[in-house]
């Protein structure tokens, strides 16, 4: 079980390689990895720049990785989210769980993400091709796919 919180890309495929090296008790690896969009409200995107405060995004991704692993009986997991300027195509986000049977790899993968989009401690500013700039929050429909879960995860 592992989060990192990094400015610089991944590999995908290397994340994963190393996270199941070895592993025979698993039957089910599930990725996912969010790249920036090119468009924000219907405007072209030209850069998305996530800041955050270290020690405490760090220790809230590891609580929450940590309620997933508890809740879905996950053999393993991974987040990587990286910080900083970033640009249309980049990747921004990788989950991978892992486990015995593949409902628990995606129920957990799918509760991370919702926790992700929603309620992790970043802050986003995007910038828009017409030259504007602005702090954007968590969008309804973020809120409401992790409320589905319930738990503590979901409170503000």
């Amino acid at each position: 079980m592992a989060v990192r919180v990094q400015r610089e890309a991944f590999d995908a495929d290397a994340e994963v390689r190393a996270l199941v090296a070895g592993r025979t008790d698993i039957g089910s690896v599930v990725t996912f990895t969010g790249l920036v969009r090119g468009k924000a409200h219907g405007h072209a995107l030209t850069s998305l720049t996530l800041e955050h405060y270290p020690e405490m995004t760090e220790a809230e991704l590891a609580r929450i990785e940590a309620e997933a692993v508890g809740r879905f009986g996950l053999a393993g997991s991974l987040v990587v989210h990286r910080y900083g300027e970033l640009h249309p195509g980049d990747p921004i986000v990788l989950v991978v769980t892992l486990s015995a049977h593949r409902q628990a790899a995606f129920e957990g993968a799918e509760f991370l993400m919702d926790y992700l989009k929603s309620r992790a401690p970043f802050w986003k500013k995007e910038a828009l091709a017409d030259g504007t700039e602005a702090w954007v929050d968590a969008r309804e429909t973020d809120g409401e796919a992790l409320r589905r879960w319930g738990g503590p995860s979901t409170k503000k």
